[in-house]
């Protein structure tokens, strides 16, 4: 799957709007970027927009306003059948996140989504 095909399976509570508006306004535009790995790969990290280079197996799941949400390709299997929401909780953000040092930091949230039968 193309990093520029957009899935629209991800959005954002209004804390995590206000929040992304905030980050926005110190650092201009972002985006985020879903790795899965270990550490921090569990939190959507915020990163400004010239300074992060989308793989070629990232995934595009959608916008959160103008700021685009990528995925790794091999987090996309496991998470395809979820749309994510973009919340905001307590806590310090990723090392190299955008949310680093603001005492609340992004959270994915996961809701299970319909899966179409196969005929």
């Amino acid at each position: 799957m193309s990093d520029r095909q957009s899935l629209d399976k991800v959005s954002a509570t209004p804390k995590a709007e206000r929040f992304l508006a905030e980050i926005i306004a110190d650092h201009g535009p972002v985006l985020f970027h879903q790795s899965g790995g270990c550490c921090d790969g569990s939190s959507p990290m915020c990163y400004p927009r010239g300074d992060f280079i989308v793989g070629d197996r990232d995934v595009l799941l959608g916008a959160i306003g103008d700021t685009p949400v990528y995925i790794s390709e091999s987090q996309y299997e496991v998470w395809k059948h979820t749309d994510l929401v973009l919340d905001v909780v307590a806590g310090r953000g990723g090392m190299f996140s955008l949310d680093n040092g603001r005492e609340r930091r992004f959270l994915t949230r996961s809701t299970i989504c319909a899966v179409p039968q196969q005929a």
